[in-house]
């Protein structure tokens, strides 16, 4: 026998066995899901059960494990775990709410304000001019910006399509119309300072900023405890970024940018399962 037949020989697969830290709930909203889907498309066969093909698509999407190494563990091939994720990310996108409804919901849970912040989703270099607009200055990195709006308490409600990296949050807010819409539900919503110059409006503003101090203009103590009260105010909106980015894809993207959006979507919808367990 040969050395290089004594490397083969030592190469051979293993499998083992890795926690997923999700609910029993979110896997069987999922599997679901894949049955009803199944059904309406009168699918009567699948090479594995629903509860596994869920399983196996909540790994890739929480633990960003390669489709090459799920696939050989499960006995089946790279593109058809990759049929089974992009199948079941489409499913999912579809139930995220909508901007008007969700701000709906929270207008007649007797809520007042809203809280939205922007963030850049990392992505992988692209050659070519057409990456260059997903570069950001801010951050120094390419990637996909977002817009997301939480609940008082920091609970995801919705986030919008995406965007060139390089897009400032008030070009993304007004793409998105977000001052139309938080007007036509009655609801306010708190911002950093990244939204100043959004909402001019001086005697009944929709959009919450805080005061910037200047060369020439000093905050003053009460302009300082307004800032503070709003900084407490917007803690919350952290957290639910928080809990999206605990989906480790999201590291750093490697899927089409034109796909990103529903993937977003997607996660919001397994991200507000988890926390409202």
């Amino acid at each position: 026998m040969t050395n290089t037949e004594e490397r083969v020989e030592d190469t051979c697969p293993h499998t083992y066995q890795c926690r997923l830290p999700l609910s029993t709930r979110t896997v069987n909203h999922l599997a679901d899901l894949l049955r009803r889907h199944l059904k309406a498309i009168r699918s009567r066969w699948r090479i594995l059960a629903p509860g596994k093909i869920a399983v196996i698509v909540l790994a890739v999407l929480r633990h960003d494990q390669r489709l090459a190494d799920m696939a050989g563990g499960n006995n089946v091939s790279e593109s058809t775990v990759r049929r089974w994720r992009d199948e079941l990310i489409g499913l999912l996108a579809a139930q995220a709410p909508r901007l008007d409804r969700a701000l709906k919901k929270v207008a007649e849970q007797s809520g007042e304000v809203v809280l939205i912040d922007g963030t850049l989703i990392r992505t992988q270099r692209r050659t070519g001019k057409a990456d260059r607009r997903n570069y950001s200055g801010k951050h120094h990195s390419h990637g996909l910006h977002f817009l997301a709006l939480t609940d008082e308490k920091g609970r995801l409600i919705w986030i919008s399509a995406a965007r060139p990296g390089r897009t400032h949050d008030n070009t993304a807010a007004r793409h998105n119309h977000i001052l139309a819409h938080l007007r036509a539900s009655g609801l306010g919503a708190l911002a950093d300072l990244g939204f100043r110059g959004l909402d001019n409006g001086i005697l009944d503003p929709v959009i919450v900023t805080g005061y910037i101090a200047t060369r020439t203009h000093k905050l003053t103590r009460g302009q300082k405890e307004a800032n503070r009260v709003l900084a407490v105010g917007r803690a919350p909106v952290e957290h639910g970024f928080a809990h999206l980015k605990n989906w480790r894809i999201l590291t750093k993207l490697r899927t089409n940018p034109a796909r990103a959006t529903r993937l977003l979507r997607a996660l919001l919808v397994l991200t507000n399962l988890e926390i409202n367990r």
